[in-house]
């Protein structure tokens, strides 16, 4: 501006000025809002704000996963998303210390990765565990688990269940299928990292792992009495069948109330957890209903594709994207609220506990 300057040109100079002032601050904001991008993000359409959690869900887009487990990774992600933005600012507050939280981050995207065949393993820990060696596959056989496979083969001969209580039966023993998974997948992933932690630096750092190594075996030692109960209840609704008075049928819901009775709670807080789980369960089999219309939406899109009118694949591909965004996005309230009743269940049994 010239130094003979009038009041309006005065005011547009002032103008300016800040025009410039917030568009570098807005460039500092949009840097701040898209670290994700910076750091190796997949540009402006990145799906996660942290970059390694990009390049898994870049690579699952190559892989061929089903539509359904697709979206069931992206819930997950964004779980882990969640959990490590959280425990960024526990640690910018000076919690965490002796470095527990992140290193069950850490466990916790190993099992991810593993679950969802990523980390460069052939996956055969299901078979290898729990089963025999020489047990032959036998046809009926689906649950890769000869105690399972035996206890399910008997249950669908025996004339005990309708129909439908034999789907809600198989969702029981699917479950639990996936949990003995995980289970073997988290203790692969313990043995590794003690392989790893063997290498202690300093006796201070020893301890530190130490402690953290002591907290995986405790979370083993608890998913595995889970196995167990779990074993047991499957074991008795096959031979007594579904009763009448039973609270949920999501096999997910019924092993919260499961471990909700046994933790020692007030009448008045199991009443509040039952509606609260009922609440859950809606949910829950909403996602379900999701996941089936996703599947359904993508056989559809595929045999139109094979059709080659243009017009039609761009309509069905449009309601498969829509569908796929929906089911993804519910997965990840359905499992948000299950990780914070799963906590909220520990906490008021540890409460009653200690009192």
């Amino acid at each position: 501006c010239s130094s003979k300057r009038t009041p309006s040109a005065l005011l547009r100079c002032v103008a300016v000025a800040l025009c410039l002032v917030a568009n570098v601050m807005a460039g500092k904001y949009s840097r701040e809002m898209n670290e994700a991008k910076a750091d190796g993000g997949d540009g402006p359409t990145a799906e996660f704000r942290i970059a390694k959690l990009n390049q898994v869900w870049e690579k699952a887009k190559r892989m061929e996963l089903s539509p359904v487990r697709q979206a069931e990774l992206h819930s997950d992600l964004k779980i882990q998303e969640k959990d490590e933005l959280q425990w960024k600012k526990m640690k910018v507050e000076g919690l965490d210390e002796n470095g527990e939280k992140e290193a069950q981050l850490r466990r916790n995207f190993n099992v991810i990765l593993a679950k969802y065949g990523m980390d460069g393993k052939r996956d055969t820990r299901t078979l290898e565990n729990n089963s025999l060696k020489d047990h032959d596959i036998k046809e009926g056989d689906i649950f890769d688990d000869p105690r399972l496979d035996k206890l399910w083969n008997k249950a669908k001969s025996s004339g005990k269940f309708s129909s439908e209580e034999l789907l809600s039966l198989k969702r029981e023993f699917q479950h639990h299928k996936d949990k003995i998974h995980e289970y073997n997948i988290l203790m692969d992933t313990v043995s590794r990292t003690e392989e790893i932690h063997k290498n202690v630096i300093s006796p201070l750092e020893g301890e530190a792992k130490e402690h953290v190594l002591h907290q995986k075996h405790t979370d083993l030692k608890q998913k595995m009495r889970d196995l167990n109960q779990g074993f047991d209840r499957l074991r008795k609704l096959s031979h007594e069948g579904f009763t009448e008075d039973s609270e949920f049928r999501e096999p997910r819901v019924i092993e919260l109330w499961e471990a909700a009775k046994r933790a020692n709670l007030s009448t008045d807080e199991l009443d509040s957890l039952k509606e609260e789980l009922h609440h859950f369960e809606t949910k829950v089999e909403k996602h379900s209903h999701y996941q089936e219309q996703l599947e359904l939406s993508h056989q559809k899109l595929q045999h139109v594709e094979a059709l080659g009118d243009k017009e039609h694949i761009k309509r069905n591909q449009e309601k498969y994207n829509t569908l796929a965004e929906k089911t993804r996005e519910m997965g990840y309230k359905m499992k948000k609220h299950l990780q914070d009743l799963s906590n909220k269940i520990s906490r008021q049994g540890l409460e009653h506990n200690e009192l």
